[in-house]
């Protein structure tokens, strides 16, 4: 390798390392003392519950399935599902704004959002 590869290569792994970096600390401030956990089944809301008291909810389905969702400490964490593969159950938990559990086989979503209102991105004329 010739010294202006290994500088284009440096410089390649300092933008990428600084881009993480940045949409960490993003992600961290994005997350105020209002965050709500939001569970979605089906694409339907199913229910809103604040991430910063103690809860646990049996999220029963119409077909027999479920599965227990638990908000403790600032964080949301699947701890019970009655599917296959366990996925949404081994998944870490989680505790910022954007962060999501999902369990795919009873269409069950755990998102994490802000307590703020969303803003517009942007507009089209």
């Amino acid at each position: 390798m010739k010294k202006n590869d290994i500088i284009l290569i440096i410089t390649i792994l300092v933008i990428t390392f600084a881009g993480v970096l940045f949409m960490g600390i993003q992600q961290r401030k994005n997350t105020d003392d209002n965050a709500m956990v939001v569970i979605s089944i089906d694409g339907e809301e199913y229910g809103r519950y604040p991430l910063n008291q103690e809860h646990t909810e049996k999220i029963e389905l119409p077909d027999g399935s479920f599965n227990t969702l638990q908000i403790s400490d600032g964080y949301a964490d699947m701890i019970e599902a009655d599917c296959r593969d366990q996925i949404c159950v081994n998944h870490f938990h989680i505790h910022y704004s954007g962060e999501t559990i999902v369990c795919l086989p009873n269409k069950v979503v755990v998102e994490i959002v802000g307590g703020e209102e969303d803003d517009i991105d942007g507009a089209t004329h």
